[in-house]
């Protein structure tokens, strides 16, 4: 039997959750465990027991709609995304993921088809990170530690007023592991957040891994001093330092490093006057690669970067690691199901890694994990102008129904 997703119902559930937080001009303000956000899920759970399926919330406040298999043992597919979303963001960036779920579910129903594995659509807690980031799917795959709920980046009494408003605790985020063996795979649609595909004019992205992530906080230390008095050629300024190393980290890793990515988010000079030579740069750094080899060698030539400019104007250096995760490859199995998927629906394919962190990175690590990219339109994500065409969307949503059942049929 040939399955196709409803593509109209699919469209006014895609809809309908898009008014929900909407900012008026396309976008969305809908983070983790807002009222929004909360509305958000008592909707997907709503649509859910209107198609029949059965639906769960576990302890980590992960939602849930459910399409049990016949086999009472077998084991469960999940397929989704997130609903949250960053302050001000796009319709499409997490929400396309659990809608398309949501959907393939119902055309799997519909169709009265039985499956050996139990199909899950799961809308993951604080994918964005408002909160703590990935939280649900890493409480999921058993990632989470009290150490990060204690010290979340969004501050704990925010993540305490989050969960007081889900009903939600410490201990059921860390009691929400799931068994691996209780699990077939997961697979995931979402938006590109990049221009690729887009540039290329292909329809489907087969997501090879999820990029690694490593941040630190860099400090140069001068000395402070009058800046009218104090000779140029003689100056310990800090903010040299700082730019010097912000240009040439950009310069190193587009000739050495292309399929790594480097940030300097913030820069913060003190005292911070006009009449000041700074004593004190400060740089949130971060860096980003597909492969685990290459991050670590990444790592060594920035920091060895900022050791040398550092020398080069007379300044010392202090680096503090911030955080970061290790890539997450996704699995050659589910690579294969996408893009037979695509292949079935004549629609073109090609590799490619994600530059972006996703819910997908925490369950590389439980079970076999694959991710599906759409085009986006400019490439901007995070942002009202967030943009998929309807007929990519469509694409994706049936990319992932013929993949989710290649997967469940073997």
């Amino acid at each position: 039997m040939t399955l196709l997703i409803n593509p109209h119902r699919f469209k006014d559930d895609f809809d309908a959750l898009a008014q929900i937080g909407s900012t008026g001009d396309g976008g969305l303000n809908r983070p983790a465990l807002s009222e929004a956000h909360l509305e958000a899920r008592r909707w997907f759970l709503a649509r859910a027991k209107e198609a029949g399926l059965e639906t769960h919330v576990d302890g980590a406040g992960n939602h849930s709609a459910i399409l049990q298999s016949p086999i009472s043992n077998a084991r469960t597919l999940l397929l989704g995304s997130h609903t949250d979303s960053v302050p001000d963001g796009g319709r499409f960036d997490g929400a396309l993921g659990v809608v398309a779920a949501l959907e393939v579910l119902r055309t799997v129903k519909d169709a009265g088809v039985t499956l050996p594995v139990h199909l899950e659509a799961i809308d993951f807690t604080d994918e964005e990170g408002t909160l703590v980031g990935v939280l649900g799917s890493q409480a999921l795959a058993g990632q989470l530690t009290m150490a990060a709920l204690k010290s979340p980046r969004g501050g704990r009494a925010n993540l305490e007023e989050g969960m007081r408003r889900a009903g939600l605790s410490d201990e059921g985020f860390l009691n929400a592991r799931r068994d691996p063996e209780s699990l077939a795979g997961y697979l995931e649609l979402h938006i590109e957040q990049g221009p690729r595909l887009v540039q290329s004019g292909i329809k489907i992205g087969v997501v090879t891994g999820i990029v690694g992530i490593t941040s630190y906080r860099l400090t140069y230390h001068g000395q402070a001093n009058h800046a009218g008095t104090t000779p140029m050629e003689t100056r310990a300024d800090a903010s040299l330092g700082a730019s010097t190393f912000l240009l040439t980290a950009r310069e190193m890793v587009l000739r050495d490093y292309p399929n790594c990515v480097v940030n300097v988010g913030q820069m913060n000079f003190k005292p911070g006057a006009f009449n000041i030579i700074p004593g004190v740069a400060e740089l949130a750094l971060e860096f980003r690669s597909p492969e685990e080899a290459q991050l670590a060698e990444l790592e060594k030539s920035l920091l060895g970067l900022a050791d040398v400019i550092g020398r080069q104007f007379g300044l010392t250096l202090t680096a503090e690691r911030a955080g970061g995760c290790d890539p997450a490859p996704m699995s050659p199995r589910a690579q294969a199901a996408i893009a037979a998927a695509a292949e079935s629906l004549a629609l073109s394919h090609t590799a490619l890694h994600s530059g972006a962190g996703h819910d997908a990175q925490s369950l590389a690590a439980l079970t076999e994990a694959g991710m599906i990219f759409i085009p986006s339109r400019d490439g901007i994500s995070h942002s009202p102008l967030e943009f998929s065409e309807w007929e990519d969307c469509v694409n994706g949503a049936n990319v992932l129904l013929r993949a989710a059942l290649k997967i469940a049929g073997e």
